[in-house]
């Protein structure tokens, strides 16, 4: 399978024409009755043998954090469970996941440009790091504690502690993202670091912002719709969506859509008693404003991340009128028409929603495939 960034590359390369790459998106485009910008491409598996590594590494990098884990175990003598030994032994169980995730990359990823097992290599990397640099400071937290002046009967004390460790090891994961990124190019790579940052801001805000707590879903919407206004930068870098940009893009939407979903039908307590009638049309007017943003900004994330909670309201109507047996069969039906109509429809939608936005729609991809001079 290829992708339009491998396309791209084929016609930088010089092994096809740009006339020929052309002819070749507007013969699909016709083919499928929709121009390939509106196919949302990402490239997630270039074979079977992409399952096949991505099985072989997790089981690699599993045996090699656990062999490591082991080896620091016996180093620091981790049978007195002690916050010391406990975090060294993680942290060294972590660094040997994070070289063996690099030292894979390096053929996997740079050479053979495999999507799965660079996804995989990259979480092992990444999260390698963060066990690293958590596990250090979670052995030295007493002697920071102590060094500090903060006894472990200080509560907020300990709170604010363990929130500037957060912002440490977050800064820390994130940075290290961004030099694999710089060495590898893997598209999810700009939205585990941006997903590094977002944990580190409200880590902090919640540690050193005294009643934050109450305020937890309006901060991380806050958050979504920074990551979002990101993606969108990324976006409109790459209307067209024919090189790797995309593929960022689509992962930091995909990162951005639970951000901004969640919180906002949390703080309406969709979950936190029975479902009206008056609240049903409001989660349901909401899926419709994502649906509009959606077809605005031609990206599905924010729909499928919110659809769990238009499937409980639209259930909660259905028993409301009496229909308590075929309740869940009468909302799959009725949702999944819903959605199978929008994709169906997609193109004729999307230029009606894109004519309705005026100028806007210059910084949104084109509606319609570009034509071959």
């Amino acid at each position: 399978m290829y992708s339009e960034s491998d396309l791209a590359a084929a016609v930088e390369a010089g092994a096809i024409t740009p006339e020929a790459a052309e002819a070749f998106r507007n013969h699909i485009a016709a083919s499928r009755s929709a121009p390939a910008v509106d196919e949302e491409h990402f490239r997630l598996l270039t074979g079977f043998n992409d399952i096949f590594v991505a099985i072989a590494a997790g089981l690699i990098l599993v045996a090699i954090g656990w062999i490591g884990a082991y080896i620091g175990g016996h180093i620091f003598n981790v049978e007195r469970e002690g916050p010391v030994e406990i975090g060294a032994t993680i942290a060294t169980g972590g660094f040997c996941v994070a070289v063996t995730s690099w030292l894979l990359a390096e053929y996997f990823t740079r050479q053979r440009r495999m999507a799965l097992p660079s996804i995989l290599l990259l979480i092992g990397f990444a999260g390698g790091v963060f066990t690293v640099i958590g596990g250090i400071f979670g052995a030295n937290m007493p002697w920071l504690a102590e060094q500090l002046g903060i006894s472990f009967d200080n509560e907020l004390g300990m709170k604010q502690l363990a929130g500037g460790i957060a912002i440490i090891v977050g800064v820390v994961t994130a940075t290290a993202t961004w030099l694999h990124w710089r060495r590898f190019m893997v598209p999810i790579t700009v939205a585990v670091g941006a997903m590094a940052l977002v944990t580190v801001a409200v880590g902090a805000i919640m540690a050193f912002v005294p009643g934050s707590e109450d305020w937890l879903n309006a901060i991380v919407l806050a958050a979504g719709l920074l990551v979002f206004a990101f993606a969108m930068r990324w976006d409109m870098s790459d209307l067209d969506r024919r090189t790797r940009r995309s593929d960022v893009a689509f992962w930091l939407h995909l990162a951005a859509a639970p951000l901004i979903a969640h919180p906002v039908f949390h703080m309406l307590g969709i979950f936190d008693h029975q479902v009206s009638a008056g609240m049903a049309a409001v989660v349901l007017g909401l899926y419709v404003v994502f649906g509009f943003i959606a077809l605005a900004v031609d990206r599905r994330a924010l729909l499928v991340s919110s659809l769990v909670y238009v499937l409980y309201a639209m259930y909660a109507l259905f028993e409301m009128t009496g229909a308590v047996e075929l309740s869940a069969a009468l909302t799959g039906l009725v949702i999944g028409s819903a959605l199978l109509t929008l994709s169906a429809f997609w193109q004729p939608m999307r230029r009606g929603v894109v004519g309705l936005l005026g100028g806007l729609r210059e910084s949104l991809p084109p509606t319609a495939q570009p034509a071959l001079a």
